[in-house]
């Protein structure tokens, strides 16, 4: 089993050695690399199987040290580093040629941000280097929040993972994209479309493409074992009557099931801290089927309905 601990010396020191860690960010944990050694990276993809045409994200210490990273900034991208930075916001720019194509998946562009926890700032300051980081969890499956979540799925494949607590939203950043002279929303997440557009303009749908050219693109993922359906929650349970169902709603208790709800008071910033944490734990219940209604499609809510929208079509 992998070692935890909040020890930044040692998570660096394995990390200026070539090896992969576990790293805590206020949106997920995520399996962490030398960005600029190809050789490190490979260990996250084989890791986490994760296929090689799925991009990864750099994160940064400094909004300068996106200059490493990125080769030109477009109109906008410092408004939004300003605004966002650090926070759980990815921006996916033209790439320097130091990032090695296996971060990108070959594309020219790269997905770069500044994480928002106190521990992996301190880390990524120490460093020379800026980290590649997926999240810390087997390809496709639930994202994990705190340190034992990584424990429990990766066990011995990491050597080390720096814990840092709950992660504080819970769902992964949110990704928009300059491509064709527009900025366009990749993935729904931590920072609501709502706040973007007030910084930048609109924000147009993300452009279709052969692969994907962000993370959290492909229609399944962040998928639990056990199948999830998103929907009419009465009508759901109505379907599975006689089956241990398990119910995923925002504020209503649905009584004689296993329900849990993520936000009594109706806080969709609430409810998104605790939906992969419900899902995993609703997963290694009894629960055959998992059923969840969907969300308020505004702010988080639209993260929300997107993990439950991928969760639902891995079945």
């Amino acid at each position: 089993m992998a070692t935890i601990g909040n020890n930044v010396q040692r998570a660096a020191e394995l990390l200026r050695n070539g090896e992969a860690v576990a790293i805590p960010t206020e949106t997920v944990y995520g399996l962490a690399a030398n960005a600029f050694d190809e050789a490190a990276v490979l260990k996250i993809f084989s890791i986490k199987q994760r296929p090689s045409f799925d991009p990864l994200i750099v994160h940064v210490a400094r909004k300068e040290d996106v200059r490493r990273v990125v080769r030109e900034l477009p109109p906008g991208a410092e408004a939004l580093m300003e605004a966002f930075w650090p926070g759980p916001l990815t921006l996916v720019l033209p790439k320097h040629a130091a990032v090695p194509d296996l971060v990108t998946s070959g594309l020219d562009t790269v997905g770069v941000r500044m994480p928002d926890h106190p521990l992996t700032r301190q880390l990524l300051e120490d460093l020379e280097f800026p980290l590649a980081a997926p999240s810390a969890n087997p390809f496709g499956y639930v994202s994990p929040t705190t340190a034992q979540h990584v424990a429990d799925q990766l066990g011995d494949k990491v050597p080390y993972i720096l814990d840092g607590g709950a992660c504080s939203v819970g769902v992964e950043s949110t990704i928009v994209g300059w491509d064709s002279g527009h900025w366009h929303l990749y993935r729904p997440g931590g920072i609501a479309l709502e706040a973007i557009e007030a910084v930048i303009g609109r924000v147009e749908p993300a452009v279709k493409h052969v692969l994907p050219v962000a993370p959290g693109m492909l229609a399944s993922h962040y998928a639990p074992k056990k199948p999830v359906h998103v929907g009419d929650v009465p009508a759901l349970l109505r379907r599975f009557a006689g089956r241990a169902v398990g119910v995923i709603s925002f504020r209503t208790e649905y009584p004689g099931h296993r329900c849990e709800v993520l936000s009594e008071s109706g806080d969709l910033a609430e409810a998104a801290r605790h939906l992969f944490a419900v899902l995993r734990d609703m997963d290694t219940s009894d629960c055959a089927v998992i059923v969840a209604e969907e969300f308020p499609n505004e702010g988080l809510g639209r993260a929300i309905n997107d993990r439950l929208r991928r969760a639902a079509a891995a079945r």
